[in-house]
């Protein structure tokens, strides 16, 4: 029988064995990755510089949109399902095979790829973030049965700080051993990948992110596997039109849950706008600065650890203050952030010239890398614990559904409005810029959110 502390630290490997997709995946390796071979394929067909970086960046969002749509529509089901059946780990399971499917396939994305090749890759990423988001989902619902409410604060931002430093060090091992400095044929260690026997001229040393992402998970879930176990009882056949009539009862009653709804509401809007962060920060690097997988990977490690520290620091004053005030200091940074990106480019500052040729873009961007890792790592971790205040031990998984459904509902639109201002722009900057107005939206609805949530 596992101790607490152990079921704690079980629960905590999960958000290490799963952040690579987000870090590694998502945002700094394979999504400028993928946008660089996008890039290509339009050059090739034709189109000028800039009309293929605007090309590149819109077809990336526009399947991440479909995804996004496709875990809207399924996480509330699949929570209330869950929530029926008693049931939470046979889905941590059972999506966790989609996670490792989805990374690994990516090694398959090499250069000089058709608009079949990267649809695919698209598509197998797509599968692979149904994994992680869906296997979040039932890890999230077990949060009650770690420890009492006065300590889920600290619980959950320090599982996301753990979670961020094992990101770190999968993007460090990545820079280390297999990503290339720029031009030269060594990665910032001094490491030649051919020495793993990867063809660098086939980018293997690039691709290898998915096989080590995959790798990654399955071998940091063995802790959560030998710690972390069903709660006892409340196990229960599954009935679909039970748990769909439950759901319905539960969407019913926000009429009157006014603190709840707001919440949620906020949530969809500010989820969103960090969902676009992650996933077109890499790719606006690329396109915008100019910066190589090598220097984008950097930047990712500078968000990391000031991720990993603001989370781990954010979960304590969660505890002491409660999560409201966390979430909204979070997103007033990252508006901030995003006003500064969207007004940059490498030789002006929101009209302010700047010498092209300097570092002063490049230092700027790191500041903001910075910035948003400690804002968007407490931001995340204060939500959870939100959800938690809204919502009883038991019913936790369907809440836990519904903030998903709430985060991913229209977390297709982030990408499509992104997708739909480049395209507009014809400009990667520009289309960026819907990001700000989904934070300010997220930061109203908080005024009508209860800080103790529906505790008394």
């Amino acid at each position: 029988m596992a101790t607490q502390r152990q079921r704690i630290w079980g629960w905590w490997f999960y958000d290490w064995a799963s952040q690579p997709y987000n870090t590694l995946l998502l945002t700094f390796i394979f999504g400028p990755y993928f946008a660089e071979i996008a890039r290509g394929y339009f050059m090739g067909t034709g189109m000028e510089e800039e009309a293929a970086k605007a090309a590149a960046q819109s077809y990336w969002g526009l399947w991440y949109a479909i995804f996004s749509l496709i875990i809207a529509l399924m996480a509330p089901i699949l929570g209330a399902v869950a929530q029926g059946t008693g049931r939470r780990l046979v889905w941590v399971w059972a999506f966790s095979i989609l996670y490792v499917i989805g990374a690994w396939s990516l090694w398959n994305l090499a250069p000089g790829a058709e608009l079949g090749t990267l649809r695919w890759a698209a598509i197998l990423f797509g599968i692979g973030l149904i994994g992680m988001e869906f296997t979040a989902i039932f890890t999230n619902a077990l949060m009650p049965t770690l420890s009492d409410g006065d300590n889920m604060g600290k619980i959950s931002g320090s599982g996301f700080a753990f979670g961020y430093l094992g990101g770190l060090i999968a993007l460090a091992i990545m820079l280390s051993f297999f990503v290339l400095d720029g031009d030269s044929e060594l990665t910032r260690a001094g490491i030649d990948p051919t020495m793993f026997g990867l063809d660098t001229e086939a980018r293997e040393e690039t691709r290898i992110v998915g096989p080590l992402s995959a790798v990654w998970y399955l071998v940091f879930m063995i802790p959560f596997a030998l710690w972390v176990k069903e709660p006892k009882g409340g196990a229960g056949s599954l009935h679909i039109g039970a748990a769909l009539a439950s759901l319905w009862e539960t969407l019913k009653s926000l009429r009157f849950r006014h603190s709840l709804a707001a919440y949620l509401g906020s949530t969809l809007a500010y989820s969103d706008a960090l969902t676009g962060i992650y996933a077109f920060g890499g790719v606006y690097a690329s396109n915008v600065l100019g910066w190589d997988i090598g220097q984008i990977g950097v930047f990712g490690i500078l968000g990391g650890v000031t991720a990993m520290i603001a989370s781990w620091l954010g979960g304590k004053l969660d505890s002491r203050f409660g999560p409201k005030p966390v979430i909204v200091s979070a997103i007033i940074v990252l508006i901030v952030v995003c006003l500064v990106i969207v007004g940059m480019e490498r030789d002006s500052l929101w009209g302010i010239a700047m010498d092209p040729a300097s570092s002063t873009p490049d230092i700027i961007f790191y500041i903001c890398g910075g910035l948003i890792g400690a804002a968007g790592g407490p931001l995340q971790a204060a939500s959870r614990t939100m959800v938690l205040r809204h919502t009883t031990p038991d019913r936790a998984t369907e809440a836990f559904g519904l903030f998903a459904l709430s985060g991913k509902v229209t977390s297709f639109i982030a990408p499509l409005l992104i997708t739909i201002a480049t395209a507009v722009t014809q400009n990667a900057r520009l289309g960026i810029s819907p990001i700000v107005a989904l934070f300010i939206i997220g930061l109203i609805l908080l005024i009508w959110v209860n800080p103790k949530g529906e505790q008394v």
